[in-house]
């Protein structure tokens, strides 16, 4: 059963895509001396029954989780500065692109039909290679952020799996998703969510302090960001 919760676990996609964490399945369990046990859960908060009598269910947003632990913050922010020059270069290049389309606009009637031809083609070719960059940009900053959050994914899942069994725990279901994206359409945060809790933990496992600045935890951009799957869930800067 544990093994089979954590390929769940790893499979699941978020907003990225963890294919190759499905495939870990209980690899992602610590084994050995070198493993380091999960620090003894805080008390799980009140759950309700599923349709067998004492069979709590909980929920967890693992985007959320991810993100919003130390460790993902400070990688995230770590990515946010690696990303700064190419986010700045593409918007030279796109303010660059609406001064000639300006220019295109203001000027239509006044220049020659070459001038006009020539002034089309410069905001083709430049709309192409600025298209392309944009791609370029997030795919290669989606790459980035799915290989944070599979890294951190791999150290946490065992961690939900020894919180769930030892708070009594039936189920545990991803709510990182919306219905009906996902399969679950309302849930009483305050009564069975556990990310907090699974966070706060994961925290002391890893020993990784709070970033100095919480608020500087956005994303690169234009990669786009994931809607939070509750109006009161804080935004993990989702994964634009």
């Amino acid at each position: 059963m544990k093994s089979t919760f954590l390929r769940v676990l790893l499979a699941i996609a978020v907003t990225f895509t963890f294919s190759a964490l499905a495939q870990t399945g209980s690899a992602a369990t610590p084994s050995g001396a070198g493993a380091k046990p999960a620090d003894p859960a805080p008390t799980a908060p009140a759950a309700t029954t599923g349709p067998s009598a004492g069979t709590k269910i909980g929920a967890i947003n693992i985007q959320e989780a991810i993100f919003g632990s130390n460790e993902g913050r400070r990688d995230l922010e770590a990515l946010e500065k690696k990303y700064e020059p190419k986010r700045n270069e593409l918007k030279s290049q796109n303010d660059e692109l609406e001064g000639l389309k300006k220019q295109m606009t203001t000027q239509e009637g006044k220049l020659s039909d070459e001038a006009a031809a020539t002034l089309k083609k410069q905001i083709e070719t430049k709309q192409k290679l600025f298209d392309r960059a944009v791609q370029d940009f997030q795919e290669e900053g989606g790459n980035q952020q799915q290989e944070i959050a599979g890294r951190i994914l791999q150290k946490m899942a065992p961690m939900i799996v020894k919180y769930s069994q030892e708070n009594g725990f039936g189920m545990v279901v991803d709510t990182s998703k919306p219905w009906p994206q996902s399969a679950v359409l309302w849930w009483d945060a305050d009564k069975i969510d556990i990310t907090k809790a699974v966070v706060d933990a994961y925290n002391v496992q890893s020993g990784v302090p709070a970033p100095a600045a919480p608020g500087a935890t956005t994303t690169p951009k234009p990669t786009p960001k994931a809607a939070p799957a509750k109006p009161a869930a804080p935004k993990p800067t989702q994964p634009q």
